[in-house]
């Protein structure tokens, strides 16, 4: 998934009428899986830019600067080709990259955010999200903002079960570090996409927290690109740390 700032600031977003449109077709297929009428069967996978030294943002990120100090370049690869990308208008990939980011973004049905992602997309307007048609649900304690009209959930089974119901046969998408950290230690998610950016930030938010658990991932394709390097991985389950020397 996709840090939003950059559709902010560069107005990617899609207009209100067109959000309008999208969401009354999300809330006909929400009702179709509340009601039995569809089986969900997504995979909940997470893609996110990263830099060589595990950071997703630079230092200090804030609403008025949500990719921190210094991760524009993060972000380059999305404008830097001459292929436009099938999902998101206005992005132009190299062919590589248009390949590998189209074919994971037009699998996305439904995105799950953080809530300090949220508010540091200002809301994504009340009513929009990172993907251009796919709904979100924002992970918080906290009540949603007056007049918000995405789906919000306390915890990470919660908004991982309402965007599936949401996303019917494509896939669910997680934005962030906390959000992919909290799927992870749920054992939750299936999928992890690197886009490996040749850059060090020194510091920001990292692609992974910490988390108690080791985790094996088997290699599902790498791609080296113009600019970036994205790195496929499927999840296995997880063990916990020191087994391998117990096993001995």
């Amino acid at each position: 998934m996709i840090v939003v700032s950059s559709f902010k600031e560069l107005n990617l977003l899609p207009s209100g009428d067109d959000r309008d449109q999208d969401r009354s077709e999300d809330d006909d297929t929400e009702s179709a899986h509340l009601d039995g009428g569809v089986e969900p069967m997504s995979k909940v996978i997470t893609a996110l830019s990263t830099s060589v030294d595990g950071y997703i943002t630079g230092p200090d990120p804030s609403p008025e600067q949500a990719l921190g100090r210094g991760g524009k370049p993060l972000f380059d690869w999305y404008f830097d080709g001459d292929v436009p990308s099938q999902v998101f208008e206005g992005f132009r990939l190299s062919a590589e990259s248009a390949r590998v980011f189209d074919q994971v973004a037009g699998r996305v049905g439904a995105v799950i955010a953080s809530r300090r992602t949220y508010d540091h997309s200002n809301g994504f307007g009340g009513d929009g999200g990172p993907h251009p048609t796919a709904p979100l649900v924002v992970l918080s304690h906290r009540p949603p903002p007056p007049g918000a009209t995405q789906r919000f959930a306390a915890d990470i089974e919660e908004a991982v079960e309402i965007a599936s119901r949401l996303a019917g046969d494509r896939d669910v998408g997680l934005q962030g570090g906390q959000t992919t950290a909290a799927a992870i230690a749920a054992g939750l998610l299936q999928e992890v996409i690197v886009h490996q950016v040749p850059i060090l930030l020194g510091g920001g938010t990292p692609l992974f927290p910490q988390f108690p658990l080791a985790h094996e991932l088997s290699q599902v394709e790498v791609v080296a690109a113009p600019g970036v390097t994205h790195l496929h991985y499927a999840l296995t389950p997880a063990r916990p740390r020191g087994d391998e020397e117990r096993s001995q």
